[in-house]
């Protein structure tokens, strides 16, 4: 499935993030709270590791779950101009190209390195992956089957993916929280029926959750503002702060 408008629309939030900025393997890094046993690392959407927004439901997850987040830049250093989205100047956009040198195949190493450096390198015992829009297919990714003898992470949350393939969601090996807006062009209904469908068949616990109403980029670029994104901006982070906490926390 590839990008569409909706990737790159939605709202910046307010607020100052409270992290820290640092190196993990080879990528900067945005790095939030302290526990030195279990961390949660974030792959962030189209707008990457700085976007506000990120930093700022980091920082939720770092103190309401009891974990350190990891946010890595997986674009090289490249930000999309969220000016530009908020003034609707998508011809003044090259996402095409944009996704070209950040694509699938170009950066799936690197998410794996800085996944595998979490507990080989700073020892961490627990280990989750968020990811939302280009976030998800990586996180699909490493919690595959091809990693069981040495798994990556311990369990995944995503939501509205973007690039997610029937093949990603066939061969995942760890538990797997699927946040799902009911309006998505790069999440439709058949992939969410597959998705459905086939956690059952592979017998991997899971959570998977529809939210009526509201479209891709609710999650992490709703309007706090509208009452109906507001809300499913809040049941999404809780939704996940809930099961980090059971996956990473208590089990």
């Amino acid at each position: 499935m590839s990008f569409s408008k909706c990737c790159i629309q939605g709202f910046s939030w307010q607020g100052t993030p409270t992290g820290r900025t640092g190196q993990l393997s080879n990528n900067d890094v945005y790095i939030t709270g302290d526990n030195a046993d279990v961390a949660i690392l974030f792959i962030a959407d189209l707008f990457g590791w700085t976007f506000p927004n990120v930093r700022l439901l980091a920082d939720h997850y770092a103190r309401e779950v009891g974990a350190t987040v990891f946010v890595p830049d997986f674009f090289g250093g490249e930000v999309l101009d969220f000016d530009l989205v908020a003034a609707e100047k998508f011809d003044q956009i090259d996402l095409p190209g944009f996704i070209g040198r950040n694509g699938r195949e170009q950066r799936e190493p690197e998410i794996f390195d800085c996944a595998r450096a979490l507990k080989q390198d700073l020892g961490y015992k627990k280990v989750g992956a968020v990811g939302y829009c280009y976030g998800g297919w990586a996180s699909f990714r490493l919690g595959a089957k091809e990693h069981a003898s040495a798994p990556l992470v311990d369990c995944i949350a995503v939501g509205h993916p973007s690039l997610l393939t029937k093949k990603d969601i066939d061969e995942v090996a760890v538990p797997v929280q699927m946040l799902a807006p009911e309006i998505d062009q790069a999440y439709p209904v058949e992939l969410k029926l597959h998705t459905f469908e086939t956690l059952q068949r592979l017998g991997v616990p899971f959570d998977y959750q529809h939210f009526p109403g509201v479209v891709h980029a609710c999650f992490i670029r709703g309007d706090e503002n509208k009452p109906g994104e507001r809300a499913a901006m809040e049941r999404g982070k809780n939704a996940v702060v809930g099961w980090f906490r059971q996956l990473l926390k208590d089990a």
